[in-house]
């Protein structure tokens, strides 16, 4: 009687196979395999003849007093050699031995020794597409040819060689050649229009915050007072006073009922707003505080001075963790983040800094900035960060500041940056323009200039602050001539009706 065999799917036997397999060469997984050295050579010669085959049979001439028979009975002499003592070819004819027409096999001519490194990189440049197409463009450098150029550091090829050579340039050796560098095409954003001025300061507006219930915002003044205005009417809420100087820098707490505030008196206050009134001092900067951001996760608060530091608070304790030493003159700006590093300050001395939070210290020093850095703006999503500056703004790569690219056209002082999650970065400057960019590729793609205020200088418009609320659909500007603007995107522009004018400008763009 036979046993009838259970039938399985191929998906099933297969996946037995594997395990099988698997279950096999379990214990040899991740270990490299020994070499073989006859294999070895053998890929290494089919190696030199795919990659090298044109030009190894050229041979070469060792020291001074080599000397080649050429058809005719014409010799060419010492003379052609490189000035420098270094092996150099001779050009004998470009084709494979024996079709070299008139070269005689001596002792050195059939020697194939591994062409010296200069002659690579020339040769490199392209290497024809087929032997065949070789064969039919290419001929013997005549002895004329060769007198010539005797002498000259580069080598010599016929023209006719010198035409297959450019035609075939990127076919097999492609790697050699640097491949032309691409601009990718800029997103299409709309553009942003006035939508409301709200008056009310006595004086320049220094600062903005906008609170996490994107309710209503916060802004500092140099008429000395922090108001809370409503963000959908634009109507005043609140009126705070308390500090003796401009109020330079606001942020509202994520974490408690707190509003925190800093400015050129040197005094950095933490605001109750249930009951309106300021709970805690944090004393310590020797000069006026120009501006301070929340750590996102913990209770801690880091401002930043003119005199040249950034200091660590306990929130709760009010005591100074850390006092961040460095930099050598103002520090202009600082921004918090959860991830490392923790804290980012840029000052007057031009350059930017990623500290350590831990311990205290700069992880990494950020030079290329040739002009102050007033301003700094970390991007919502992406893992980099933006710094303003009179000559440039620069785009960085966390953790460790690797630089991206510039973005270069605001001819100002820039004072402000603010970004949102669809890569619009927004750049306000001393005199009073705002200009719009697409993150990724640093395309411009508006310029505003608003009017000032009536009754204002001229002279009076510069946009010291300007953020985006969390709804990221309105823009909210601080300005010198004593007003808060607010801007929304323009509903009605469609791509046809503001169309992106590219123009990349690659050789422009600068490295560093």
């Amino acid at each position: 009687m036979t046993e009838e065999v259970q039938k399985h799917s191929v998906h099933t036997l297969v996946f037995r196979s594997l395990k099988r397999t698997h279950d096999m060469f379990v214990s040899d997984h991740a270990k490299t395999v020994a070499l073989d050295e006859e294999s070895h050579k053998m890929k290494m010669a089919v190696k030199l003849k795919t990659e090298y085959g044109p030009v190894l049979h050229i041979p070469i001439v060792e020291g001074r007093d080599r000397v080649s028979q050429l058809s005719g009975g014409q010799e060419i002499h010492q003379d052609y050699t490189h000035p420098d003592d270094a092996a150099e070819y001779l050009i004998t004819g470009t084709h494979a031995y024996p079709s070299g027409p008139g070269v005689a096999l001596t002792a050195d001519t059939k020697m194939h020794r591994n062409p010296s490194e200069g002659g690579v990189l020339s040769m490199a440049l392209a290497l024809p597409p087929s032997q065949v197409r070789q064969e039919a463009s290419r001929t013997a450098a005549s002895v004329a040819e060769i007198h010539r150029h005797a002498g000259g550091g580069e080598r010599v090829y016929p023209q006719s060689t010198a035409v297959s050579l450019l035609e075939g340039g990127g076919t097999r050796n492609s790697a050699l050649m640097r491949r032309a560098p691409t601009m990718p095409k800029p997103q299409w954003h709309p553009p942003w229009k006035l939508f409301r001025v709200i008056s009310g300061h006595l004086g320049w507006v220094r600062s903005i915050a906008v609170e996490p219930g994107n309710q209503w915002f916060v802004t500092g003044s140099a008429d000395r007072t922090i108001k809370i205005w409503d963000l959908a009417s634009g109507k005043l809420k609140l009126s705070l006073t308390g500090h003796i100087s401009t109020v330079r820098g606001v942020a509202v707490s994520t974490r408690s009922p707190y509003l925190f505030s800093c400015g050129e008196d040197k005094q950095v206050k933490c605001w109750d707003l249930e009951y309106n009134k300021v709970i805690r001092h944090y004393h310590g900067h020797l000069s006026a505080v120009y501006d301070l951001d929340l750590h996102p996760t913990i209770d801690v608060l880091v401002t930043c001075s003119r005199d040249a530091s950034a200091r660590v608070w306990d929130i709760r304790t009010k005591a100074n963790v850390h006092t961040l030493t460095g930099h050598t003159n103002t520090v202009a700006t600082v921004r918090c983040q959860a991830a490392e590093p923790q804290v980012i300050t840029g000052s007057h001395d031009s350059t930017i800094r990623l500290w350590d939070l831990i311990a205290g210290k700069t992880r990494a020093t950020l030079t290329n900035h040739k002009k102050s850095v007033r301003t700094l703006v970390l991007h919502p999503r992406q893992y980099t960060f933006a710094s303003g500056s009179a000559d440039n703004i620069k785009q960085w790569m966390f953790p460790d500041g690797n630089f991206i690219q510039n973005l270069s056209g605001h001819n100002a002082i820039i004072n402000t940056l603010a970004v949102n999650s669809d890569g619009v970065l927004v750049s306000g400057a001393d005199n009073g323009t705002m200009h719009m960019w697409d993150w990724r590729t640093g395309y411009n793609f508006q310029r505003i200039h608003a009017a000032v205020q009536p009754g204002s200088l001229d002279s009076e418009s510069g946009i010291f602050a300007c953020m985006f609320d969390h709804s990221e659909s309105r823009l909210i500007t601080a300005e010198a001539d004593k007003t808060i603007k607010v801007y929304k995107e323009d509903d009605t522009a469609t791509e046809e009706s503001h169309p992106i004018n590219w123009k990349p400008e690659i050789l422009k763009r600068k490295r560093f």
